[in-house]
């Protein structure tokens, strides 16, 4: 008899958490139960700071709590290995940066239920600390930061291309494989393309609510979307089409910003070109940051160019790093990692 009220296997990756992992996991533990119950998986990392002793605390009071080990330290390891350990039939992957509703894990296992989808979550909404991490989280919402991805949308429920965080069936894994561990970030958007090119479904409802909370600083977003750019050219590179063509615009800008100056020296016009362009663009990162500002904060406003433009460039340099590192070189993930670091610090 199929049981109706299978038991939840949350999981969760994380490395050097100490600020964050404990909050997250009393959030986590007073969560609305689903019928079957669920168990909560830590894949550590390896943390050299205090977060392995907090999660093992925990597990002491509450017999739902366990740690593994990450001996690799990344996400794609963590969520593989802690999924492997998952006594559940339903997998859902929390966070330690997120705060979510009461009720995230059931109206998880609920919409999956209701629409039949392989992997079903929430929108991404960012809840910013401080002055600029509330910008951040301000532009994050932008469609002019996203290009448009319905994923950013509060108020957008339906198919998706890809879904913050994640709540599958443990047979999803067997039929498509596991999450591609080559992959440092953009392990969960190569995983729903998998979903969606097999021919399944990919479904946001806005039922599922948390709220992500961004990076505080100009340098640390840089960083993550330099990150999530280089990533993706992996993700091109293993697929041969993008998920989605939004995806190439701030390399291609990029590059056109770069080009074009070095074309004016055979054809004159490439100059014009470039200067109506990058006038174009500033225009509408300020036209934009008005729109953006009305609705979360005229002092805010100051900050949101900066903003907007440290998503697209860093993006798109991480894009081009990659492109020229997996796509041209053919370098492992190890190589690529190193060739990343070595970008960041740039």
């Amino acid at each position: 008899m199929k049981n109706d009220h299978p038991l939840v296997s949350i999981v969760i990756p994380c490395r050097n958490e100490e600020d964050h992992i404990g909050t997250a996991l009393d959030e986590i533990l007073a969560q609305d139960p689903p019928l079957g119950g669920f168990e909560v998986i830590v894949a550590d990392g390896m943390s050299n700071d205090g977060t392995r002793e907090i999660v093992l605390q925990k597990a002491l009071t509450d017999s739902r709590i366990r740690m593994i080990d990450n001996q690799v330290g990344f996400v794609s390891n963590g969520l593989n290995a802690a999924i492997r350990e998952a006594k559940g039939s339903i997998i859902v992957r929390m966070d330690a940066h997120t705060s979510y509703a009461t009720d995230y894990v059931y109206r998880c296992v609920e919409v999956m239920k209701e629409t039949g989808a392989e992997n079903v979550g929430g929108p991404w909404i960012a809840c910013g600390k401080g002055k600029i991490g509330k910008a951040i989280a301000a532009a994050f919402q932008s469609p002019f930061s996203c290009g448009g991805a319905r994923g950013h949308d509060a108020n957008y429920s339906g198919p998706v291309d890809t879904v913050y965080l994640g709540c599958w069936r443990r047979e999803i894994f067997d039929r498509i494989g596991w999450f591609d561990e080559e992959l440092v970030r953009n392990q969960d958007d190569e995983f729903n393309l998998r979903i969606v090119r097999s021919g399944g479904k990919v479904w946001q409802s806005t039922k599922i609510r948390s709220c992500y909370v961004p990076r505080e600083s100009l340098c640390d977003l840089f960083a993550q979307y330099l990150q999530y750019g280089y990533w993706k050219a992996r993700v091109l590179q293993k697929h041969r089409l993008p998920a989605s063509y939004r995806h190439l615009v701030p390399a291609g800008f990029l590059c056109a910003l770069v080009l074009l100056p070095i074309i004016s020296i055979f054809w004159s016009r490439a100059i014009w070109i470039w200067v109506n362009l990058l006038g174009f663009y500033f225009t509408l990162s300020i036209l934009l940051s008005l729109v953006t500002a009305s609705m979360t904060g005229w002092k805010l406003f100051p900050l949101l160019p900066p903003v907007f433009w440290t998503f697209h460039l860093a993006y798109g340099w991480g894009f081009l790093r990659g492109f020229a590192d997996f796509i041209v070189l053919r370098r492992k993930r190890r190589e690529a990692y190193i060739a990343l670091t070595r970008a960041s610090s740039e």
